[in-house]
């Protein structure tokens, strides 16, 4: 799959089916987030791997957007480590260019995967916290629910010429 085919045709996937999802997938999804452009390339990032039935069922519930948790097989949960950071506030910017990457990687891998947002949600923040005992450095961005697909919506076009401004607000081609 050519890259311009998988982000436009890529969609977020909120159905699984039950079959597992491979550990070298899990891996290979990791690897692209980690290549992830980031800030003075610092990578402030931690991804803790989700895949205890127990846990994933658990999310939902202090997560509401993630209710299809209770149907993947595995989540990947994107956190901020502000100890890392040399240029402070730009671990969101780096984490949300990871979460992309395993978007990608996973549609790539035939699998389906949908971001759920988290920070800056103080009840979901928390929620993950004592779910997963992160320390206080740690901020959880994003959770991504990730299995087999069940269901892929189709894709659309999205392209908008009335968002595309050219050297300046007012001009438009």
């Amino acid at each position: 799959m050519h890259t311009i085919e998988a982000i436009t045709s890529r969609r977020s996937v909120r159905k699984f089916t039950p079959q597992p999802v491979p550990q070298a997938a899990i891996r290979e999804m990791l690897d692209a987030a980690m290549h992830a452009p980031s800030a003075g390339n610092q990578q402030p990032w931690q991804f803790v791997v989700i895949d205890d039935r127990t846990l994933l069922d658990q999310v939902p519930s202090f997560s509401p957007y993630a209710a299809m948790a209770k149907e993947a097989q595995v989540g990947i949960l994107v956190c901020g480590d502000t100890s890392l950071e040399e240029y402070p506030g730009f671990w969101i910017q780096d984490c949300s260019a990871a979460v992309q990457n395993i978007l990608l990687a996973a549609h790539a891998q035939g699998l389906g995967a949908v971001w759920t947002g988290v920070h800056p949600a103080q009840d979901r923040e928390e929620g993950f916290r004592r779910l997963l005992g992160l320390p206080d450095h740690v901020v959880p961005l994003a959770f991504v629910p990730i299995g087999h697909p069940a269901h892929v919506p189709a894709p659309q076009i999205r392209y908008r010429e009335d968002r595309v401004h050219w050297n300046g607000w007012q001009e438009t081609r």
